[in-house]
């Protein structure tokens, strides 16, 4: 699922209608993925969010939050209820430089476990840029709401989770741009620099290491 619920208050507009090489974030989020998986989700923060993104993303699935104003737990809780598959590909909407090859990766790293989460040090980790076991993060996600947690971290205490080194990662996205996010008006202007950068080398945009095609997926696994 994506996730697109975001107000973007720390940005100023709603991150899912910026627009980067030619395109909306959402789109260009659901096209990347779509390269992935075999069914796109993407999670609004209510109907009227919905509506306006209806045009955008024809081909995707789209929900809404189980609960308005609780955050990406809300979001993940609706995503993972109407994911299909066995895994599910949680990323937000404001990853510009998604990449394909790791997102596959991930899906390979995530065989055995509820999740794999990429980990930086220091703690920090990329909840939205995983994957998850789809049956383990809804209950999970459930349990949460339920009991007002809205840390994204707490749903992840009961499961078994394999955080992955940046460095299993760094072979097909040297400099890890698939992790960088879009929060203030200064990470939109280095993102834009960044896509520039690519553009005048004549990179596709999001695919310095682009896989040689789409690997056949079980229906199991979806975004």
């Amino acid at each position: 699922m994506i996730l697109a619920g975001g107000s973007g208050r720390r940005i100023g507009s709603e991150k899912a209608f910026f627009e980067l090489f030619g395109s909306t974030m959402i789109e260009r989020a659901e096209a990347i993925v779509g390269e992935v998986v075999d069914e796109v989700v993407v999670v609004a923060r209510d109907e009227e969010q919905l509506e306006r993104l209806k045009d955008l993303v024809p081909e995707a699935r789209l929900v809404c939050d189980q609960v308005r104003g609780f955050g990406p737990v809300a979001g993940l809780a609706a995503g993972m209820a109407a994911a299909r598959g066995e895994h599910a590909l949680a990323v937000g909407c404001d990853l510009p430089f998604l990449s394909p090859e790791v997102l596959n990766i991930l899906f390979d790293l995530a065989r055995g476990f509820d999740a794999a989460i990429p980990a930086k040090g220091g703690g920090f980790i990329e909840p939205l840029h995983a994957v998850y076991r789809t049956d383990s993060m809804a209950g999970a996600c459930e349990t949460a709401l339920a009991m007002d947690m809205r840390k994204i971290r707490e749903p992840l205490e009961g499961l078994r989770v394999n955080y992955v080194s940046l460095e299993l990662l760094r072979p097909f996205d040297p400099e890890l741009l698939s992790l960088f996010n879009l929060n203030t008006e200064e990470d939109l202007a280095e993102a834009e620099r960044i896509a520039s950068r690519i553009r005048s080398s004549g990179e596709g945009p999001g695919r310095r290491c682009r896989p040689p095609g789409r690997r056949s997926r079980s229906p199991r696994e979806s975004l």
